[in-house]
């Protein structure tokens, strides 16, 4: 058990937090210099203090603390959070919908920091070059393509192998800038008075809005905090809160001290801190190895796509799509092909784009705050309706955290003209996929329950009119048990025969990760030989109809996969501009969607030599 726990740990370092592990390299050198900043001992002390208690409150108290408390069975991630806070108040519809959109533009905005850190990290990484070898200036963009297009060439290979090839290197990383934090601070040991929260409160009040604009970069020192939550599911809560109270959080602080021990002595060294902290002797190896830990930086976000991807799609708000899982032991470690290629493509042109760690530094903060305060808010409501806190309580925590991600939100608002309108576009692109998808199945299941024949009288009709019955059992997937599935009325009108047994299947997805044993089945008895059966699965769970049907037995409904046969409408979705509904560019891409999307009996794992499909025209 403790070296189960010891291997999660370790994968936890590599994967995690590498994105806020890699964060010294530019923090404090964006925070003290921008919008006319300049380092003196009054601004290090207020942005050492300022970024020392954000990351107590925010990454520690908060996250660490708090929101992993808010796992929905195990899985993290604001689409979790978002099921769960939805399932604490099923009793009131119009907080569950204003949730559901918190929840999708939080998840649409955590897409545009997935773009945003690896670009930014490996980048300023590579910027290194720069220090030893300034003739080099134009190899950075190249030398950074290349770095990327492999890091995304190997997540194939699984969240746990990519852990363990990573873990060890990122140990190393900390290690290595404690170490050069420590050497520093015994030089000049009095940095740590930063500590005291008095320096950060004395920061506003010396330099007013400048101050306030200055939490734009001080919110870099949180790269990496919402990969941590929806990494949870990866390596789960143990791992995750050792490796950072014991390990990461001490490096960090020990770094971020010594680079201010280093400009409280040599202002000058303002222009790269991070690497001037390093011996002349050390500087190409720590540049070697940033370029390695940056590379790990951005599988925290690239892993926390992942799953964020496959609860969508289980909860509706994406459409199906090819999902590798790639642990046999931890069911949350998932690679999603079509998702690698999005963030590959986007990545290159935001590097290509930006073209230097301090433009993209403009970019980076609003999408990662934006989705802060959301889970912040999504985890309140878990906290009032879920852990029935008092409302006092509730008001007190939410009070602090919001005013704290607010306060950050704001300040990066004003970073929109200057770059931070990419990520906040990639966020409503999708965010408008996302909704449109959810609206548009909502559409086809109407138009579906509207034109079907009601399933009572057809049973009886059947009993009165018996049609020629040939051996086996038919399972016709459907979404509404009331009604007769079109699959078996065209079954019906062209062969003119039905099976000995016919089973109307729904697949129902929870809003919890993992579907209990006693509410997988629900099997009623229609008469005539036909069952209608729903089967549960959670929103982390990997579908699989087979073998769920074999577990069927003990509901006293045995099935022999060789003697069965599955049907399946494929639906032929048309828009029609003369049909209420969505906006006509809505229907068109919903569309689109759904003629790209993996087919559900892929989904489903249903094998296709016991598939029939057939076509129906519906027109939303």
């Amino acid at each position: 058990m403790r070296r189960r726990l010891a291997v999660l740990a370790l994968g936890a370092i590599g994967v995690v937090y590498g994105d806020i592990g890699t964060s010294p390299l530019y923090t404090l050198q964006v925070t003290l210099t921008h919008d006319g900043m300049r380092p003196t001992p009054e601004s290090i002390f207020g942005v050492l203090s300022l970024i020392f208690w954000a990351q107590i409150l925010v990454v520690s108290l908060k996250y660490v603390v708090f929101i992993m408390r808010a796992d929905n069975k195990g899985e993290g991630g604001i689409m979790a959070l978002m099921a769960l806070a939805q399932r604490s108040v099923r009793d009131r519809p119009n907080l569950r919908w204003v949730l559901a959109i918190l929840g999708i533009f939080g998840a649409s905005l955590f897409y545009g920091d997935g773009v945003i850190t690896p670009a930014i990290s490996v980048l300023s990484a590579v910027e290194g070059v720069k220090v030893v070898a300034p003739h080099m200036a134009s190899w950075v963009v190249p030398i950074t393509l290349v770095i990327l297009l492999v890091l995304f060439a190997i997540q194939r290979r699984g969240t746990e192998h990519v852990g363990r090839l990573f873990g060890p290197i990122m140990v190393v990383w900390f290690v290595v800038i404690a170490l050069l934090g420590v050497h520093m601070i015994l030089r000049n040991p009095h940095v740590l008075l930063a500590l005291n929260p008095w320096y950060g409160i004395r920061f506003f009040e010396l330099h007013g809005f400048q101050g306030f604009i200055a939490l734009g970069g001080v919110v870099l020192a949180l790269t990496g905090a919402e990969a941590l939550y929806a990494d949870m599911g990866h390596f789960g809560k143990k791992p995750i809160r050792l490796a950072w109270f014991s390990f990461v959080l001490p490096a960090l602080v020990l770094n971020y001290f010594g680079q201010g021990a280093l400009l409280l002595s040599d202002p000058s060294a303002i222009d790269s801190p991070f690497f001037r902290l390093a011996p002349d002797v050390l500087k190409i190896p720590m540049i070697a190895l940033a370029c390695a830990a940056t590379v790990i930086a951005s599988q925290a976000v690239i892993s926390g796509a992942y799953s964020m991807t496959r609860e969508a799609m289980s909860l509706g708000y994406s459409p199906r799509m090819a999902v590798v899982h790639t642990s046999n032991e931890m069911s949350g470690q998932v690679f999603v092909p079509w998702v690698n290629h999005f963030l590959l493509i986007m990545v290159m042109l935001a590097v290509l784009g930006f073209r230097s760690s301090d433009n993209l530094s403009a970019a980076y903060g609003i999408a990662v705050t934006g989705t802060m305060a959301i889970t912040s808010m999504l985890a309140l409501v878990v906290a009032r309706y879920q852990w029935r806190w008092n409302l006092f309580a509730v008001i007190a925590v939410g009070a602090l955290f919001l005013l704290i991600d607010l306060s950050f939100f704001s300040a990066n608002l004003i970073k929109i003209e200057y770059g931070g309108w990419f990520p906040l576009a990639l966020g409503v692109v999708v965010f408008a996929m996302m909704t449109t998808w959810r609206r548009g199945r909502e559409l086809v299941l109407r138009e579906i329950k509207q034109s079907g024949l009601a399933l009572k009288p057809f049973i009886e009709n059947i009993g009165q009119h018996p049609p020629l019955r040939v051996p086996g059992t038919a399972v016709f997937l459907t979404g509404n048990q009331n009604s007769v599935p079109s699959a078996l009325l065209h079954n019906l009108k062209h062969n003119k025969v039905l099976h000995e047994r016919n089973v109307l299947l729904t697949v129902e997805m929870l809003e919890t990760p993992v579907a209990e044993r006693s509410e997988r089945i629900n099997l009623i008895t229609l008469g005539d030989d036909f069952y209608g059966l729903e089967l549960h699965f959670g929103f982390a769970e990997y579908p699989n109809i087979p073998q769920a049907l074999m577990d069927c037995g003990r509901e006293g409904l045995m099935f022999d996969m060789m003697d069965t046969t599955f049907f399946l409408s494929r639906e032929n979705i048309v828009a029609d501009r003369r049909r209420p509904g969505m906006a006509l560019w809505r229907d068109k891409l919903f569309v689109f969607m759904a003629r790209n999307a993996l087919p559900a009996t892929a989904f489903f794992q249903i094998p296709g030599n016991r598939l029939i499909e057939l076509g129906a025209q519906v027109e939303i």
